[in-house]
């Protein structure tokens, strides 16, 4: 059994609505330009895409180690990164729903 107690991990959540047709495209553009941006960032643990039954939703999910080294990024960065995946994407696209959650604990084969 492997039981990890004590870790504070904060989730970045994000909710877009994207063409059906162009979800996949999105997600291959989101890894190469945002995943690749966050990634050289301390603190940035790894991202999720989370798939909904509606096919014109992704759900992002974003782990950090703290809120502090989230709020790091510089918003000059931000802002370039986004600029640059929306030119790739070229597709309109919607973030509806986003949100900071924490997770406190995890649990490996609690068996």
């Amino acid at each position: 059994m492997f039981v990890i107690h004590g870790i504070m991990v904060i989730i970045e959540w994000l909710k877009f609505k994207v063409a059906a047709e162009e979800r996949e495209r999105f997600i291959q553009i989101d890894e190469d330009i945002w995943t690749e941006a966050l990634a050289k960032y301390p603190g940035f643990l790894g991202k999720e895409v989370w798939l909904s039954p509606n096919p014109e939703e992704v759900a992002l999910i974003v782990r950090w180690r703290t809120k502090a080294d989230w709020s790091a990024i510089p918003v000059d960065v931000l802002q370039k990164t986004e600029r640059r995946f929306a030119i790739a994407f070229g597709q309109p696209y919607d973030l509806f729903e986003e949100g900071e959650y924490q997770v406190r604990k995890f649990l490996h084969n609690g068996s």
